[in-house]
């Protein structure tokens, strides 16, 4: 039987962080399911600097979720993948995301979170799966990397145990080369 990967995402999330794993895993042979709070075609955004101090929006592309969080059994999953962008602004309130999440963190399963996607993780209950570890996030979720109890790194990707973390959609190779290392080990 192949491997299976959830990623979980909502509109706006950055279409880099969302396609580049989502194609990366059907490459690599893995089943690739984007779950959302409602089964939905989602609007994706771009984020770029374009000389401002912070980063421009603007549309992207339109993606079909295949499930929505409460149809999801993360038990039929091998790892998950949360994308960033600002849907983890919002996705982190669905009342799902605990049991999805905590069952890949308290089964020691691969997680990749990118950029915003710590607020997911941030938004969890137990923190403990955290302490002592270390991570990164984009530069701005610092705070949010630190209230869990980890220690923020400013490398651009980290790898600390079964979770993968990485800064923002430049550090995709890198993060996908080492979320699909932990997958198939």
């Amino acid at each position: 039987m192949g491997k299976k990967v959830l990623l979980i995402t909502g509109d706006a999330v950055e279409a880099l962080e969302v396609y580049y794993p989502y194609y990366r895993l059907l490459e690599a042979g893995i089943e690739a399911v984007i779950a959302s709070p409602e089964k939905k075609v989602l609007h994706t955004v771009i984020h770029d600097f374009i000389g401002w101090d912070t980063y421009t929006e603007k549309a992207g592309y339109l993606l079909e979720s295949h499930l929505s969080f409460k149809e999801v059994n993360p038990e039929e999953y091998d790892g998950l993948v949360i994308p960033g962008g600002r849907a983890p602004e919002y996705i982190r309130l669905d009342k799902d995301i605990e049991r999805i999440v905590g069952h890949f963190l308290s089964h020691d399963k691969p997680v990749g979170a990118i950029c915003h996607a710590v607020l997911v993780l941030a938004a969890l209950q137990d923190h403990s799966y955290f302490e002592g570890k270390t991570m990164t996030a984009y530069t701005a979720c610092k705070p949010d990397v630190e209230h869990l109890g980890a220690t923020y790194t400013e490398n651009t990707l980290h790898v600390d145990g079964k979770l993968v973390s990485g800064h923002a959609w430049p550090d995709l190779p890198g993060f996908m080369r080492e979320f699909l290392q932990l997958l198939n080990t």
